[in-house]
Order: C-alpha cells, then structure tokens, then sequence
C-alpha cells in the first residue's frame, strides 16, 4: 500500500516533522528479528461473551467496543511466581466478558511477572483480547528493548495498544520526544504494525499529560480518576476535557486508591510510601466508599472503560457483577461522593504528592 494511502500514519509523519521533534531518518523503520515490516495486523480481538456481560462504549476514535470494566496488571497479576492464582484470574476474567487486559514491562520487577502470567492465556486466546503494554524507558533503544521482550513474554507478535508509562513531568515530556527519545520507538512500532496504537499514562500531574496530547494525537490515554481526584491536581478539570476533545480512548485507574478510598487507614509519611506505594492497606475499619461507589464515580465520568486489579476470582467477579449493573451517577450523586472521599483525598492521592525533578 502507497504512503498515500495511510492518511492516518502520513498525518502523524508530517505533525512529527514539522514540529521539529523527530526527524525523517529517525522514522525509517527498524525491523524487530523474525517480522517484516509489511505485516499486516489481525482484525481487531473479539470477545463474543462482552456483549451480554455489561455495558461496552468506544474506545475513542480507535473503532474497538470495550467492556466498561477491564483487567489490570497488577494485585495478584504483579505477584512474584503467582501463576497459579494469576492466569486463572485471568482465564475468568475472558470467560465472563473481559475484553481488554492492561499490564506494562515493569509490573512484578525485572522478571516482568504481570506479563509472563497474561502471557500464558495468549497463547490460546489472544484474539479474546485487546492487549496492552507499556514502556517506562525514555530512549528509543530502551524501548524497542522493552518491545521486544514484551512481545516475548506476551507470545504475541502484536500489541493493540503501547503506551508511555507514568509520564508525570516537563522532563520525562522532553526526554520522550528528543532525538533519540522514546516517542521514536511508539512511532516506528506503529509504522511497523507491530502496535496498533499508541498511548500515554499517567497519575502524578495533569500538565505533563496535557504536554504530551499537545504535541502528538495519541489513541489513548490511561488517567488516574477517582472520587478523591477533585481535591488535589485534579485530572477532572483540563486533562479529562481536553482528552474527550481530542476523541481519545479514555481508561481510567486508581478507582479504589489501592484500598485508600475502600478503608479506613492510617497511612505512614508520604516519603515512606515512596519505598512502598503499591502495597496493600491493612485496615480496621471502613471507609468512606464501598467499591460499587468508587466504581460508579469513575464510570459516571467520560471515560471508555476502567482497569482494576483483582487479588482474587471473587473480587473479579464482584467487579464484573458492578459492571453488568451499572447505572450512571448524576452530578449531585458524584459531588456527594467527592466530598465523602475528602477527609481521606491525600492518602487516596498519595502518588500525586512525590517528589519528582
């Protein structure tokens, strides 16, 4: 097919060009071992149980009908040698309608667990799933490294969407999109058709994401939003409209806080949690939102769907069984929980208050 023909790709070469980001030498493409640069992609992963499962909407511009609950990578998926209570989490996760599944090459550390597991369902029923991945690395060659291993370990020779990982400042913003900056590697990825498409994430701060929309249109955006979110940097305010504006496929995560919004906890210094962010609440006593709340809030936004990450089957049908009945809240019902999750916002929000340069 003629580059004339690809409206879409040309139109992302010649923003690229033109703003002086990535020069034309380093968009020719690199060809990963064992693929050609002319494959094509499959159609787009069909799960045929997400229909009567629970409500799907449009994951932006992208044309893939997403479940309005989806998988997330980490909890159980994240756990060191956890297959036997990962990949039957995920197993169930496509039998009840699940239709897209988040991990990133840094979830379970260096031996990348939350991709080994996911891997292990794929490959029998990759085409269930809309697959997606991250890279954390800042260069060009870091990424096409965390490609690489990434398709490895998923045993796929595709990802429908590769995303930017937790991009939170003006530095990672200039690091990306350098020369020699990751922002190489998504494009001739996508060039290659070895993603489908392409993303950013983030929960820090809203400026650096709204940066990133700025200079590049990206598929998808992967936010933090939850009932805390309009009490401290809130993505609600500029991010999440700018985001809708551009049509993006919207996902939203930290909808429970890790437990933060769930429980009542008393949390250690934030500079503590720095060294353990992502560990489990130990609580006493209830919080000021049950999950149907957290869950709700998020989904009365404008997002396409939500990741959570589940410790156990039960969880993960319980969040299906949320999904299947959801109603949407109006904006009284969203304001009341915002302000029940209030006293708790800081902890809730406790990866918005990190020191970053």
């Amino acid at each position: 097919m003629a580059p004339s023909d690809k409206p879409v790709r040309h139109d992302r070469r010649q923003f690229l060009k033109q703003s002086g980001v990535i020069t034309a030498a380093a968009l020719a493409s690199t060809t990963l071992p064992g693929r050609a640069a002319t494959t094509d992609l499959p159609a787009l992963p069909t799960n045929p149980r997400t229909q009567s499962a629970m409500p799907t909407r449009n994951l932006g511009k992208t044309g893939y009908k997403v479940g309005i609950f989806s998988l997330g990578g980490q909890a159980a998926l994240e756990r060191g040698n956890n297959f036997d209570v990962a990949v039957p989490i995920i197993n169930r996760a496509l039998d009840l309608g699940v239709n897209y599944i988040d991990t990133s090459s840094i979830y379970g550390g260096p031996a990348r667990w939350s991709e080994q597991y996911v891997g292990q369902v794929m490959k029998t029923r990759r085409n269930e799933a809309f697959l997606a991945t991250k890279t954390k690395e800042r260069t060009r060659d870091g990424s096409m490294q965390m490609i690489e291993k990434s398709l490895k370990l998923l045993n796929t020779d595709h990802v429908d969407l590769w995303q930017l990982h937790d991009v939170g400042t003006a530095t990672d913003v200039d690091q990306i999109f350098a020369k020699g900056g990751a922002m190489e590697a998504l494009v001739e990825m996508h060039e290659q058709k070895v993603v489908r498409f392409l993303g950013i994430t983030g929960h820090y701060r809203p400026e650096a994401l709204m940066d990133c929309i700025h200079r590049y249109p990206f598929d998808c955006i992967l936010m933090a939003i939850n009932a805390a979110d309009p009490h401290h940097y809130s993505f609600n305010d500029e991010l999440l409209p700018l985001a809708v504006e551009k049509q993006m496929g919207i996902i939203g995560m930290k909808v429970p806080a890790r437990g933060r919004l769930l429980a009542s906890w008393t949390p250690p210094p934030v500079s503590e949690q720095a060294h353990s962010w992502e560990g489990v609440v130990i609580a006493d006593r209830p919080g000021p939102l049950k999950m149907r709340e957290a869950m709700y809030y998020t989904l009365s936004r404008p997002v396409s769907t939500v990741i959570i990450g589940c410790d156990n089957i039960g969880q993960l049908e319980e969040n299906v069984q949320l999904a299947r009945d959801f109603t949407p809240l109006n904006d009284h019902q969203q304001n009341e929980l915002a302000t029940l999750a209030e006293p708790v916002s800081k902890p809730a929000l406790f990866f918005r208050f990190f020191e970053r340069s």
